[in-house]
This record gives C-alpha cells, structure tokens and sequence, in this order.
C-alpha cells in the first residue's frame, strides 16, 4: 500500500517532463482546501496525483463532468463489530467509496490480547485499502468484569514502530485519567508523540480541561449539542457518531458551520452488515449530514481530509499534488451515489462492485470460548427482595436508564415478566472457565418468547442473553457454546445461529452469508416479539460498564457513574 517511489520521478512527471500513468479528463474536482469545485484534468503517475491540465499520458479517463472527491476516510471504527474479517470488510465498504479506514482493535484485543492485535495487523496486509490503527488504551475496559487479556503500556510499546500504528485508541478509563492511575499514564506517555482518541460521554467543565490536559485529542461520545461545542472550543476533534445502534447525526448536524467545520469528523464507530450492504457506509453518512442541512463540501471535508489531517495522514485526504490518487466519482451532490473508486490510480470498484482486485488469505487464529459445564439451575435467580434495579433502554442510544421496579416472584425466584418487558439478562464469562454467571433485568427489547444471545458484548466479550424464560436462557447460551462463538435467537428447540468462530466476534464466511444470515436472524427476533431495530447490537452494548447508567458484566450489575457494583435486588 506505500510502494517506494523515488520523488525526483513525481517531481519530472508534474513538471510535464515524463508522460504521466493517467489522466482523469472532463473531472469537476471538489477541491477540501477551497471549497470550491473546479473543472479540471487531473494527472496521477505511479499512484499519485501530480498535477492538473494537459499532460501526456500513457491512458486517459474520460469523467464526462462527473464528481471527482477524494477517497473517504473513516476516522474510528471497530472492524471487528461488521462481524465480518478485515477482506470482507474491505469488500464491503471499498464500493461506496472508503479508500483509508482508522480501526481500534480493541474487541478482538479483549478476547485475544496482543494474538488478536497481531491478528489484525497482518490481516490488514495487501489490502486495497488503507487501514491504520490506533492500539487498544483500556484492555480490559475496567477492572468490573473478565476479559481475555490485559494489556500494559510495556505490551503495546513494540507496536508504535509499525508504520500502521498511528496513535493510542479511546481512553475509556475517564475515572482513571482524572484519579491520575498510572496504568493510563504509562500508556499516555509512551503516545504523547502520537494521536490520543477519546471515549468521553457527558464530560464537561474542569473534567473535560483536565482529561484534555493528558493529551487526549478527539471524542465520538458527544449526546448533546452543548457538550459539542463545549468539546470543540476547547480544542478537541468532535467526532459525530452515526453507526447502527448509536446515531448522533441528527442531534449534532446543527453545530457544524463555516467556522467551527474543520474540528469535526464523520464517523462510524460501529456498523453491522445489514446497514453495510442496504444503506452504505461513509456515503450514506454524507448524505444524510446533507439532508440534515450540512453544506455538502463540508460533509466531505468531514470525511476526508478532516480526519486525515487529525490523524497526520499526510498524502490522505486530498485531490492535490503529491496526495495519493485515492478518488470517488459520484452521481451528484444530492444524491451522492458512488459510480466508481480509484485507489492510487486504479479503478478498483464500480458499480457498488470491486473490480480488478486479488485479496490476500485469511489469517489463522485460534478458538476464544472456554466455558465451565454448564447446568440449567445455573440460570435460576433465588429472590432476595420484592424490588429490583432495573435497565431500561434508550432509544437509539448506547446509555441506559437505572430504575427500581417491583420484581416478579416464582416458586422462591426472580424471573422475566413478559406482560411488563421485564426481561432477565445473564452475562457468561467465556475467556477463563471461571464460572461467572451475572444476571439482572433489562426493558425495552419487547420479546414475548424466547432468547437472543450473543458473543460480542463490549467490551470483554462474554456471552450475554436476554430471554423470557430460564430453559431458553440456557439453551441460547449452550447453542453459542457448541457454536464457538456467534449470536442466535433460541424458541422451544429450534435454534437460528450464526457462527462467529473468529474470537468469537467475526464470521468466516463472505459478506453475502454473513448478511443472509443476520437478515434472518433479525427476522427470527422479530417472530419472538423483539421490537428494537438493531436487537443483537444493542444486546452488546449491555455489558459495557462505561456508559452510563447501568449496564452488567460477567462480575454483577454496575452503576457506571460509580464505578461499583449494585445487587440487583433493592
């Protein structure tokens, strides 16, 4: 992906010198430094743009008019959560136009450690696109739940002299940096020549100064438009978040303006395979920033150059000499429907299709779920009082809400209450045979029969269910067990599952069975009752004990503004 190329050649092909590889004729170049877009000839020799006008050239392309913009860059996202592998992935999201793709591994990193690190690294390999990474900060996430490794600031130092690595993942551990722990601080100091991400939700005043004070640049966990412009005047990147299950878009499209712009960047953080395949990627996040009222230069600043200057990419992002000849022909501003990518140069999808593209192996890696026997009154919750601490789901939105409900009785046991959606959810430690079984109660998901069990739950990955009864309860967790890692919907003895053997987060298989596959599952979820959109993904982010209010680990129930363990019973 960085082939050497001696400058003294670009410098005698810009000059008119040599004949250039390409020229892109009749192209309306939307130029991120101007604003403005130009109609020009574009010329590219060995993969990068050298110039515009008229050159000899060895091969001409005729844009008839057409948009020419710059190859998108993601600014953050986990590959791992398309449950699909980095080729898949790549397959994915190359058609709509992702050239450059900025990935924190630290799902995988929670379950295999530095092996799934490694795993990424050279998975990433040989790819035709761009993928950087930023090393895992928290692993785990916090000292409230199991997960397969944990990772040091010694563990991550051999990593910073590949060239991939461009910087230090979000610093999750607010509580840590405020309290000044050392385990951060090494990690903060060993990076300080880097970029430093953030994970910072609802952080305000003198905390917010004193989290930045560390060195920390960029936040995708921006709620409120307050909080945005509070992050953004006092100097962070504000990343605005539209994945599957978080959509941050619509609430903070309205900040973005001709002088605050070039702080903010369009991200995705998380993007299952169905919105992959129906509505896009980065593309699909520009038009709706443009529907949302987003000057459209703008928008694609916010995808592009934004988040490349960020992350020092400094050949990213751009069409101007001495920029790869990363470009994205499009349809029209409006619409903006990718036609065709170029990636250095070369024509590598066209027509939501990747074209003229070898893709290198998979990558071995071995099984990630090591369970202790289970038995069915593993599942039976003996009830200690008549009240409970309850979750409560927010619509579109990764926090919860903490209430106190009166619990329904059974036989001496707490169990789901279907009239109300009061539902019972257990967390299952899955890395070490432990035997940790959490369990406590979650409304919102609206299932009438059944359960939904999963492997991906962020971010120590243990395998979490949600269901109506203790039988299926059991059933879905022993069905992700035998399956090596997966998520499945469990009603009486049928079982949907799809197989997640790659740490128990990514499926094997292409991206066509892995979208047949979760479109089923969806479908199956639906017949239970389950009445949330993205069912599976919200399922996984309710184990993950930095998002306020309360959400359970393998350990217990935690009050994330605490940072302590509640018994589920009041």
């Amino acid at each position: 992906m960085f082939p050497f190329v001696d400058k003294t050649e670009l410098v005698k092909a810009g000059r008119g010198k040599l004949p250039v590889d390409v020229l892109f004729k009749n192209a309306r170049v939307v130029n991120v430094f101007s604003g403005e877009i130009e109609k020009k000839d574009v010329a590219v020799y060995k993969g990068f743009v050298v110039g515009f006008g008229t050159y000899r050239a060895k091969k001409t392309v005729d844009l008839k008019n057409r948009l020419l913009i710059p190859g998108l860059v993601e600014g953050h996202i986990h590959i791992e959560s398309s449950m699909l592998e980095i080729r898949e992935f790549v397959k994915a999201t190359l058609p709509y136009g992702t050239t450059a793709v900025v990935c924190d591994p630290h799902e995988i990193a929670n379950v295999l450690g530095l092996e799934g690190i490694t795993y990424m690294l050279q998975s990433a390999k040989y790819e035709p696109m761009d993928i950087y990474f930023t090393l895992p900060s928290t692993v785990p996430a916090t000292e409230l739940e199991t997960s397969g490794a944990k990772l040091s600031a010694v563990d991550l130092m051999p990593y910073l002299t590949q060239k991939w690595v461009v910087g230090l993942g979000e610093v999750m551990n607010v509580p840590g940096v405020l309290s000044l722990e050392k385990d951060i601080f090494d990690k903060l100091k060993i990076f300080s020549e880097s970029v430093i991400e953030g994970h910072a939700p609802g952080l305000r005043g003198k905390d917010l100064y004193a989290y930045l004070s560390a060195g920390i640049r960029s936040d995708h966990e921006s709620f409120t438009k307050e909080e945005a412009i509070e992050k953004v005047s006092a100097g962070m990147t504000v990343m605005i978040r539209e994945g599957s299950v978080a959509k941050n878009l619509q609430t903070l499209a309205p900040v973005v303006n001709y002088k605050n712009h070039t702080n903010f960047c369009l991200v995705s953080d998380d993007r299952n395979p169905i919105d992959l395949v129906e509505k896009g990627h980065l593309d699909y996040t520009i038009r709706k920033a443009i529907k949302l009222g987003i000057p459209p230069v703008l928008a694609i600043k916010m995808a592009t150059i934004n988040p490349a200057r960020h992350f020092g990419l400094k050949q990213t992002g751009a069409i101007a000499p001495g920029y790869f000849a990363d470009f994205v022909v499009i349809s029209n501003l409006k619409e903006f429907k990718v036609l065709e990518v170029y990636k250095r140069g070369r024509l590598v999808a066209k027509n939501g299709k990747v074209v003229n593209v070898k893709f290198p192996p998979s990558v071995p890696v071995r099984s990630s779920i090591n369970v202790r026997w289970l038995r069915p009154e593993d599942f039976y919750l003996p009830a200690k009082s008549e009240k409970i601490n309850l979750m409560e789901l927010v619509p579109n939105q990764l926090i919860t809400k903490k209430r106190i409900v009166n619990a329904k009785i059974q036989d001496g046991k707490a169990v789901s209450d279907i009239k109300r959606d009061i539902l019972k959810i257990v967390v299952v430690e899955r890395h070490r045979a432990s035997g940790n079984i959490a369990q406590g109660f979650v409304r919102g998901f609206g299932l009438q029969k059944g359960a939904i069990a999963s492997s991906v739950s962020h971010d120590s990955h243990n395998i979490v269910c949600v269901g109506c009864d203790d039988e299926s309860i059991f059933q879905a967790v022993l069905s992700i067990i035998k399956a090596g890692g997966g998520i499945c919907c469990v009603k009486g003895r049928k079982v949907e599952i799809l197989p997640l053997p790659v740490a128990g987060l990514m499926s094997n298989k292409s991206l066509d069975f892995v979208y047949k596959k979760l479109k089923k599952l969806q479908k199956f979820a639906k017949s239970l009752g389950v009445k949330v959109e993205e069912p599976f993904m919200i399922l996984s982010f309710l184990a993950l004990p930095v998002i306020p209010e309360l959400k359970i680990t393998d350990r217990g129930l935690v009050n994330v503004e605490k940072a302590k363990f509640e018994d589920v019973f009041v």
